[in-house]
């Protein structure tokens, strides 16, 4: 299917007012990836507010249907420090190591032609408003249940610790996002739903070579590994060597290059023991943070 010339607008859509089609539950239903993959995709309109085309659409297969938002790589723009591949492509690469975790931080994603060609396909989730995982506070040291990122400028001369929750949930993402070298984890990416679930998007800017590692869930950082993730990375590193099914699936979506380092992250991390740092000339903490 060829892309054409332009997208289009479309009705705009909020990604923070609009909710799920029909029988989808915010955690996934069961045969998700072959409702995104096969299922026929309607645009219902673009979010707003995004840097590159993000489409609300709703996918329908054999009369069931799931919201879904689809990235076409016809609407990206290029970066030129990710010179290679798409972000649909990335996106989709990190989703699979999500999977290879059993975490299954990241919603399900495909990789699939849609109605404006090759992009990205993932399941909508509806986040919960309630969900607090992120805070600025007025304040030198955080509270009980929450760690600090550092301090921000607030305006008028004034600033405020960011902080964000001692949550074993954001402590995975905090090592997923290590090993994908996630360059732009920001408060906005997190999508708590109302069950308790955590999801993690937005990763289109990951597999870098070099390291690139910028995010705001520094609270764990020079820590040791929790015994748990220690696991995930022994079991990630077997599927990872040659000819090993991650390995294998990142292959088919990523450079030959980010793939070693992806391997060679996952080393690292087994090899210290220990959460990363800041470090380099790369900016800690993306901005904006939310």
């Amino acid at each position: 299917m060829s892309a054409p010339e332009r997208i289009p607008p479309g009705p705009v859509t909020s990604a923070e007012t609009a909710g799920p089609a029909d029988g989808a539950p915010a955690g996934g239903p069961p045969g998700a990836l072959a409702l995104l993959a096969r299922g026929e995709l309607t645009v219902d309109g673009r979010v707003s507010g995004a840097s590159n085309a993000v489409l609300r659409c709703t996918a329908e297969l054999d009369g069931r249907r799931a919201a879904c938002v689809y990235k076409p790589v016809a609407g990206e723009r290029p970066l030129w420090d990710f010179p290679d591949g798409s972000l649909a492509r990335r996106e989709t690469a990190a989703y699979e190591v999500s999977r290879a975790t059993g975490w299954d931080l990241v919603p399900p994603t495909v990789l699939r032609d849609g109605p404006y060609g090759e992009g990205m396909c993932q399941l909508w989730i509806e986040a919960d408003p309630e969900a607090a995982l992120l805070a600025l506070v007025e304040a030198e040291e955080p509270g009980p249940g929450w760690l600090a990122v550092g301090f921000a400028d607030v305006g008028e001369g004034r600033t405020a610790l960011l902080v964000h929750a001692d949550d074993p949930r954001l402590r995975r993402l905090a090592v997923f996002d290590a090993v994908v070298n996630n360059a732009d984890r920001k408060g906005g990416h997190l999508l708590p739903d109302a069950g308790g679930r955590l999801h993690a998007i937005d990763h289109g800017v990951t597999f870098n070579a070099e390291d690139k590692l910028r995010t705001l869930l520094w609270g764990w950082a020079g820590e040791p590994l929790p015994a748990e993730a220690v696991g995930v990375l022994e079991r990630l590193a077997e599927e990872l060597a040659p000819g090993g099914p991650l390995a294998a699936r990142l292959g088919e979506l990523i450079t030959p290059a980010e793939t070693d380092a992806v391997r060679a992250r996952v080393a690292r991390l087994l090899r210290t023991g220990r959460h990363p740092e800041p470090g380099g000339d790369w900016p800690a903490i993306p901005w904006p943070p939310i």
